[in-house]
């Protein structure tokens, strides 16, 4: 019995050896992270005002124990997790953090705004709160598989909830009011749309992957498997129209066509979604002024400098020009935190421009950087949906990377003038509290899909039943 229970032990102490080591490394990385932003907190003060200023040391200690919160949590409830996820979302946080603050000061002396930082703060807290309850109480993750329909009921009306209020903000309903309160529904939809689509293709796969009609080298889908793509496609030029949000309508409909093809590995849906998507957008953008007006000012953005009668049809906004102009001056090293000009871009420097005061102070360098920690993170993601062994799981993973990577491909290139602008929020960097407690949620989901992707194989117990039966002949 002994030898038996020596046999065991090796395995289990490397499964806790494991553990520590991953635990400890994403402690450290940590570390990193905080220690970058309160550096870049301090060289912004110093940058321009010359002096380090007492009140600072509250919000960085802050900012500073949030992170080791969520460790702790993560240590206790998911030991087998991804060492990455959390420090990379921490250091963006941080970063945005970083930058928030120094568009409050920028802000302060130029329209005299008031200061965003501290609300920032403050979300950052509801989102630890957030993420730690989700990784507590989330169990197994296979258990948001059990109510498919009742997930997409509840999703469909936050989607389609702010065409029903009154007014706009900015062009586009996206927003709901309660009282004093406000808060976009759709960053949370993504969440909800990623976990049905993962339920409702983990049953219809073997459907959906069978091969039609093949026209010019392709297999196109069959006719009956159209009608759930045609109904998301529907639903998706529906929010283009009624609350004029080009972004989230294209991250619904992108969603649902990369995780077709995850499912499937055909070729043909995305061909055949990008081509659907393209016309929807297409017609909608043709007559809705808002949107149009989105297209006119991508396609034509130094012609706000032209006198108003020669400027083309809904051209109203310099932002597209003061971006580029911004991107330009940063050239390569930036012109360092605090020597730049963000506050030009104005109102949406906190939101979706918030990259332009990335690439005028870091330059290329702090743009590709930041970039690199998106594909890193989107990376981590997708490499927990290959390694976790059930279907579900892996969908799950897969979409909820996809949907950061979506985010982030709208926004940069939205700013950058590669598409037109969506004014959807850049995770973890932009000004939101509903965009800070999605994205954080979205982590926690990762943080257990991956615990449950790395964790090992239970050691399988010894067969003592024949040696137990065996005796020796005299």
């Amino acid at each position: 019995m002994s030898g038996r229970r020596g046999s065991a032990g090796p395995p289990e102490r490397t499964d806790r050896s494991q553990r520590l080591s991953d635990r400890n490394l994403e402690l450290i990385l940590l570390l990193g992270a905080v220690v970058i932003s309160v550096y870049g907190y301090a060289e912004t003060a110093l940058a321009l005002a010359g002096t380090f200023p007492l009140g600072a040391a509250t919000p960085c200690v802050v900012a500073a124990v949030l992170p080791f919160v969520c460790h702790g949590f993560v240590r206790r409830f998911a030991p087998h997790a991804d060492p990455l996820i959390l420090p990379l979302a921490t250091l963006l946080t941080g970063l945005g953090l970083v930058l928030i603050h120094r568009l409050d000061l920028a802000y302060r002396t130029h329209y005299h705004s008031a200061a965003s930082a501290p609300g920032q703060l403050m979300w950052c807290g509801i989102a630890v709160a957030g993420l730690a309850a989700a990784v507590a109480l989330l169990k197994d993750h296979r258990r948001l598989q059990r109510y498919p329909y009742v997930t997409i009921a509840v999703g469909m009306v936050l989607l389609m909830a702010p065409a029903f209020y009154p007014g706009d903000v900015y062009g586009a309903k996206r927003w709901i009011f309660i009282g004093p309160l406000s808060f976009q529904p759709g960053e949370f939809v993504k969440i909800v749309i990623v976990v049905f689509f993962a339920g409702y293709l983990t049953l219809r796969r073997d459907a959906l992957a069978l091969a039609g009609r093949r026209v010019m080298g392709m297999y196109l889908p069959r006719g009956r498997q159209l009608g759930p793509v045609a109904a998301v496609w529907i639903l998706s030029l529906l929010v283009l129209v009624f609350e004029r949000d080009l972004g989230t309508s294209l991250i619904f409909f992108g969603l649902f066509v990369i995780m077709l093809y995850i499912a499937t590995e055909r070729t043909s849906w995305v061909v055949f979604g990008v081509v659907m998507f393209a016309a929807g957008a297409f017609v909608v953008g043709s007559f809705e002024p808002h949107v149009h007006g989105r297209v006119v000012a991508w396609l034509h953005p130094m012609d706000i400098f032209l006198p108003p009668a020669q400027r083309p049809p809904g051209l109203v906004s310099d932002q597209a020009a003061q971006a580029l102009f911004s991107f330009g001056s940063g050239g390569i090293l930036g012109t360092g935190l605090g020597q730049g000009h963000p506050e030009l871009i104005g109102f949406a420097g906190r939101s979706d421009f918030i990259l332009t005061s990335v690439g005028e102070e870091l330059g290329m360098v702090g743009v590709t950087l930041v970039i690199l920690l998106y594909a890193l993170l989107a990376e981590r993601g997708l490499r927990t949906a290959l390694t976790v062994s059930d279907p579900f799981g892996k969908l799950l993973a897969g979409g909820l990377a996809t949907a950061l990577v979506l985010q982030v491909f709208v926004v940069v290139g939205g700013v950058t003038g590669l598409i037109p602008l969506t004014g959807k929020a850049l995770p973890f960097l932009a000004q939101g509290g509903s965009s800070m407690v999605a994205n954080w949620l979205l982590i926690a989901v990762l943080i257990k899909v991956s615990d449950t992707a790395r964790r090992p194989l239970p050691v399988p117990a010894a067969d003592v039943s024949a040696a137990e039966t065996q005796f020796v002949r005299p």
